[in-house]
């Protein structure tokens, strides 16, 4: 495999750590090394840091979008970000009333702050409702640290185990089994299409458990300003702690960075594979070469005139909604982009930060973000599908459209490298490569000093951090004995 041995070396001074890619977790990986005393360079490819948490005026001036990443229950939730004074640097959390709307054709469920008020509106299902996400919520903070961890010993085993008896089943076959009304089912359905996997996938219903549980405990917010925001924090803390960032620079070969001791690298499998090459063991580069990558993402940003025109009162009050119908709309929908098909009626994920957070677009008018899930790399237009499917639940909606932004899968990969085929989360969260991502080596790579750092490993997908906060720990053993 070539490696680019050629390329020139970078102009930038030595480190005791280097880190490639200024995402979350590249700038909570050089935030870890610069609190053990290392000095640390990030270098990004991109004009900004953020990776995939980042914003821009994507439509209109005076209207701010998150170009991927955009609401944030394990990022207010972290354990590596609370120890962050973060706030210091400006960023602050939005909680918006309602986090999750789903609304059917002949009402509207919602995902409330609580699990009691979830529950209550759920009617005969509410009991078995509060039964699957009860454990969760009661033990969320152990929970949470054993989830947002490499594979170990849980310090919280029989919630874990709890835990693990639905996560491990699929997600169409828990909202059967648990569930008799369409409403129950249709909500756990939309928490499950976050898996980025057909619903009849094993393990579909884990991500749907921790997202409705967070709801809950942390809710699920959105950043005040926009994505960036958080990003910018953690980068400005890493500069207060000594760091240095270098931007507007892509690294072609890891024979083009100044010497160190530790390399970190917030990239997927086939990016390491590109700047690594021969570098790297046989069975690690057959691995790398075999990692599964996901569904893309169709992404689309509009400027609104005004609030979205819901249909039912309770979808105005919601920072995120859930727009695919039924469990088995839901179901079909992901079941066709996993295959290769677009679907005609795509379960669409949409938010309206600026309901919450006014400075995202002048006032009166509204900034909203859609998308939906399409075959890997797909490069078919599905704006008129999404447009359709918001207008299904807001009659009146395409009125309202001053302006639009679209991001096919093709053209994410073009923004960010590393959302390879429009793939969000760093590789298909598969059973067979979620817990132990990409390889059993997890962060190691089978060359000494060079991690990865990326949602590609433990814990995989997720603004929180905790992939870059592990490997950098790893690292630091190993290479420092720190």
């Amino acid at each position: 495999m070539a490696t680019n041995a050629g390329a020139p070396r970078l102009q930038i001074p030595p480190a005791d750590v280097i880190v490639i890619g200024a995402g979350v977790n590249g700038l909570a990986a050089a935030i870890v090394a610069a609190q053990a005393g290392c000095s640390v360079t990030v270098i990004e490819a991109n004009s900004q840091v953020g990776g995939s948490c980042c914003s821009a005026p994507l439509t209109l001036q005076g209207f701010t979008h998150d170009i991927c990443a955009a609401v944030f229950p394990l990022g207010v939730a972290s354990p590596f970000f609370e120890s962050l004074p973060l706030s210091k640097y400006g960023l602050e959390w939005i909680q918006p009333e309602i986090p999750l709307a789903h609304p059917l054709d002949n009402g509207a469920i919602a995902l409330r702050r609580t699990l009691e008020d979830t529950a209550s509106a759920l009617g005969a299902d509410g009991r078995g409702w509060s039964k699957l996400f009860g454990p969760l919520v009661r033990d969320w903070h152990r929970f949470l640290r054993d989830l947002l961890a490499p594979p170990h010993i849980p310090s919280s085993p029989v919630t874990m185990a709890r835990f693990g008896w639905n996560a491990l089943r699929s997600a169409a076959s828990v909202a059967r089994s648990r569930f008799r009304g369409e409403y129950a089912r249709a909500l756990l359905a939309g928490l499950a299409g976050h898996s980025t996997l057909p619903l009849s996938k094993l393990g579909t219903s884990a991500i749907a458990l921790v997202l409705g549980a967070a709801a809950n405990v942390v809710g699920w917010p959105i950043a005040k300003g926009g994505a960036q925001s958080l990003s910018n924090a953690l980068a400005e803390h890493l500069r207060a702690l000594g760091g240095t960032i270098v931007t507007g620079c892509r690294v072609e070969a890891l024979d083009q960075l100044p010497p160190a001791r530790a390399v970190l690298c917030d990239l997927t499998p086939r990016q390491l594979l590109r700047l690594a090459g021969e570098r790297l063991p046989p069975a690690v580069r057959g691995a790398f070469q075999r990692y599964r990558y996901g569904m893309g993402v169709f992404k689309m940003d509009f400027a609104l005139d005004g609030p979205i025109p819901w249909k039912h009162e309770l979808c105005t009050r919601a920072g995120t909604l859930h727009l695919g119908g039924t469990l088995d709309e839901i179901a079909a929908s992901e079941r066709a982009a996993w295959s290769g098909a677009a679907a005609e009626k795509p379960f669409v994920l949409l938010g309206q930060p600026s309901v919450f957070d006014p400075s995202r677009a002048p006032a009166g008018q509204q900034a909203v973000w859609a998308y939906c899930h399409v075959p890997h790399g797909s490069a078919e237009d599905m704006s008129e599908r999404v447009e359709q499917q918001i207008e299904r639940f807001a009659p009146g909606f395409l009125k309202r459209i001053l302006a639009r932004s679209i991001m096919n899968p093709r053209q994410l990969e073009e923004h960010n490298a590393n959302l390879v085929g429009g793939d969000i989360g760093g590789g298909a969260t598969l059973l067979s490569q979620l817990l132990m991502r990409p390889t059993r080596r997890m962060y190691s790579v089978g060359v000494s000093g060079l991690y990865l750092c990326s949602s590609s490993t433990p814990p995989g997908p997720g603004a929180h951090g905790m992939c870059g906060y592990f490997a950098a720990k790893l690292g630091l053993k190993e290479v420092f004995g720190a």
